[in-house]
């Protein structure tokens, strides 16, 4: 998730694993199909590889993930999966980019149009807010030893436009064509990402007083837990 709190939200969703673990290998499942679908093979399909690093960080079992590119493949049978993406207006006013991956556009449609309006929001054109971004996470773990003024210029030198210090870490910002790119000179260095793929970033922020944010972290935590959401952007920090 972007604008938010990515770093929480990859938090949380390892941590829900086991409260909800067939519905997380579900959503990690549907996007290894969607990826698989221009090749199975994770070596030349960036965005599968991308893809099955997600599920294998939350403790994934191999099997799930070779039905799954199977499955996206055409090597296995089962209902079709498309991505759908919303765009919707939820509490206090923020924007959302919701990406779903689902075998129904009705039944996702309807969902996703009850879950903002629950919260007081519902489904309008937030898009002309957003851009698509290649982002990477990396975490101060994988920092220690690492001159960060130093890498920041190599990575300039190589197109990146952003280069974020935070707390837990470095976000990263790119051309989405550059994100294999940087991603590969950041393994050749031994250094291993969070997270790195194409997201939708906004380009005007918002923040929120407190009693906007409190009602604002009870529908993310709705939008974690729902089955159909596989992603979800916002213009909030």
């Amino acid at each position: 998730m972007s604008g938010h709190s990515k770093w929480a939200t990859t938090k949380r969703q390892k941590a829900i694993v086991d409260a909800k673990r067939g519905a997380i290998f579900t959503k990690f499942a549907n996007a290894i199909s969607i990826a698989a679908r221009q090749g199975g093979d994770p070596t030349s399909n960036f965005t599968l590889r991308m893809a099955i690093d997600k599920a294998r960080a939350v403790n994934m079992p191999k099997d799930n993930i070779e039905r799954a590119v199977k499955r996206g493949s055409g090597e296995a049978g089962g209902a079709v999966i498309e991505e759908l993406i919303y765009e919707a207006i939820g509490p206090a006013q923020s924007q959302f980019v919701v990406k779903c991956l689902s075998d129904s556009k009705n039944r996702t449609a309807a969902v996703i149009r009850h879950l903002f309006d629950k919260y007081g929001g519902s489904l309008g054109a937030v898009m002309w807010n957003f851009e698509n971004k290649g982002v990477l996470t990396i975490t101060n773990d994988e920092l220690q030893i690492t001159n960060l003024d130093e890498l920041e210029l190599e990575l300039i030198d190589l197109g990146i436009e952003e280069f974020i210090k935070e707390d837990e870490g470095v976000v990263i910002y790119t051309q989405p064509t550059d994100l294999q790119k940087i991603k590969q000179f950041l393994e050749d260095k031994n250094i291993n990402t969070e997270s790195a793929e194409v997201e939708y970033v906004a380009k005007e922020k918002k923040t929120l007083n407190d009693a906007e944010r409190e009602k604002f972290e009870r529908f993310i935590e709705a939008i974690d837990d729902n089955e159909e959401v596989a992603e979800y952007y916002t213009n909030v920090i």
